[in-house]
């Protein structure tokens, strides 16, 4: 049994030097139907809380043969701990693999015993005869002596399908994920952690193009733009762009041997910063605060967590939002599709979409008045070019997301300043040639990035600082007989940077490389000093 090395993703769950109390949440659960699992958990007695740190360890497995790749949640009460997918198998190669997610901001939700769940859907049959196994625990780290907790929210809120947690299907632009909520009274912050997962006929939506050209470029419709949009009693309040996971079935199974996408093992909730709004939603009265995702297309896969931060000293705050431009997106498209007398097909699609806006709010706490503003400015844009003949297909797509945020805040003890920059870049060329008997080949090669860089500054000057860079480049050749039917691959290989460093000295590096399905280098610790 060869045992797939994929870097860990989430490196960031660096974990305190002190010995954590562990509580296991399920042991070798095996996923062989589509019945979610239930558990228990207990809080741990010898570690009370407050954590210094609340760290989610997953290990996943599935036994050589034949799978598709499947998707995982797993859930306390009704709040999501875990979103992924799984990696496929081959016939003689069995995966392993382990993931990490840092839930010391969800601290609350692990203090009292509650019914747990995990959703991992799986057909075996004589086809697809590959079983999934899975084990959780999570670990929960004390506090030095002397030390501060950290400032975890007091409240989560799920927004999910039930008591028991569950994702939601959103299939158009106006479905939505929503929750009407008479909140507390003295909230200081929040933030909505959102996951919007593609399936469906939207898993490759990057590759999408316009209702009008999608059947002579032989592709989906319903353009390459999606974006999540959060809305608070209907109106405009954030924005959470989608990020373009490629799972391990995607495009061709062989390019993700056995290097998985970006992520693609182990989502990223993205946070949209809703504290703005807090003045709005402590005056007492039912609000409603809902998920949509702009172009969806069946269907995208939805969860979100409402986190409240309260403040001890006050139970009721005034306030008001003061100032809001955000507006719904209007994407812009260009089309420049010519087709020659022999109907042979050329040209590009072109869609890009920006969001240049301020939100801003104050609420007169314990501690003294507090002024948040968020200034984002986010841009999308998806470029692509198709050739497309009897014999020979083109499709080549060039798409970023860019995304500088800037939160400031005011208060008693000065000015307080975030900057989150994101950049989302997807590079992705397909190309088929076809045979006279309907034979042929498909060649692909993909370059993909998740980049992001975090600086924090007190009065001007800077006070911390945090990035990451992870890089995913495979490529590989299909061959197949008449009716697309796989007959092997050939110049298969692959490789990946990870990289992560801040303020505290913390640093971790790791690049591998394959061919052949193999893992052929690994280094560790460039560009860490």
């Amino acid at each position: 049994m060869v045992r797939a090395t994929p870097l860990s993703q989430t490196r960031g769950c660096r974990a305190p030097h002190a010995t954590p109390c562990k509580v296991t949440l399920y042991q070798q659960f095996e996923f062989a139907d589509f019945n979610p699992k239930s558990f228990t958990y207990t809080p741990p007695a010898a570690c009370p809380g407050p954590w210094a740190k609340v760290i989610l360890e997953a290990n996943f497995s599935i036994n050589q043969g034949r799978q598709f790749d499947r998707t995982a949640n797993i859930w306390i009460g009704p709040t999501n701990i875990y979103f992924g997918t799984t990696a496929e198998p081959s016939h003689n190669v069995a995966r392993h693999w382990h993931v990490e997610r840092d839930l010391t901001d969800y601290s609350s939700i692990f203090t009292v015993a509650q019914a747990g769940t995990v959703d991992l859907g799986n057909l075996v049959n004589s086809t697809y005869t590959s079983i999934l196994h899975g084990s959780a625990d999570i670990l929960f780290y004390p506090l030095a002596q002397n030390q501060l907790p950290p400032r975890a929210a007091d409240q989560v809120i799920a927004f999910s399908s039930g008591p028991t947690g569950g994702t939601v299907g959103l299939n158009t632009t106006s479905d939505l994920l929503e929750q009407t909520l008479t909140l507390p009274t003295n909230i200081t912050d929040l933030y909505f952690d959102v996951f919007a997962q593609s399936q469906s006929n939207d898993e490759f939506w990057y590759s999408c193009v316009p209702n009008d050209v999608a059947g002579e470029l032989q592709s989906c419709g319903g353009t390459a733009f999606r974006e999540s949009e959060v809305t608070i009693d209907r109106s405009p309040a954030g924005v959470a762009p989608v990020y373009p996971w490629i799972y391990t079935g995607g495009i061709d199974p062989y390019l993700w041997r056995p290097i998985p996408s970006v992520q693609t093992l182990n989502f990223l909730p993205y946070r949209v910063n809703l504290t703005p709004f807090a003045a709005l939603l402590d005056d007492g009265q039912p609000h409603t605060i809902a998920l949509s995702v702009f172009n969806a297309g069946s269907y995208v896969s939805a969860t979100a967590s409402l986190l409240l931060y309260l403040d001890a000293g006050a139970t009721k705050l005034t306030g008001a939002l003061t100032e809001n431009t955000l507006a719904v997106p209007v994407p812009s498209i260009t089309e420049n599709i010519h087709t020659t007398q022999s109907g042979n097909i050329e040209g590009g699609v072109s869609t890009k979409s920006a969001h240049n806006f301020q939100i801003s709010g104050y609420v007169n706490t314990s501690l003294g008045p507090v002024t948040t503003t968020v200034a984002q400015n986010i841009n999308f844009s998806n470029f692509q070019y198709f050739k497309i003949t009897s014999s020979f297909y083109e499709q080549n797509i060039n798409q970023g997301t860019t995304i500088h945020s800037v939160v400031t805040t005011h208060n008693v003890g000065g000015i307080f300043t975030d900057i989150d920059s994101q950049t989302w870049p997807l590079k992705l060329n397909i190309t088929l040639l076809f045979n006279p008997d309907g034979s042929g080949s498909q060649a692909t090669t993909i370059n993909q990035y998740y980049e992001r860089d975090q600086q924090s500054k007190r009065n001007g000057q800077a006070t911390s600082f945090s990035i990451v860079r992870n890089r995913v480049t495979p490529t590989d050749t299909l061959d197949f007989a008449p009716g697309f039917v796989i007959t092997g691959n050939t110049n298969q290989s692959s490789a990946q940077t990870y990289f992560t460093s801040n303020s505290t000295g913390y640093c971790y590096s790791r690049s591998i490389t394959a061919s052949a399905g193999l893992l052929t280098s690994v280094t560790n610790g460039q560009g860490c000093n």
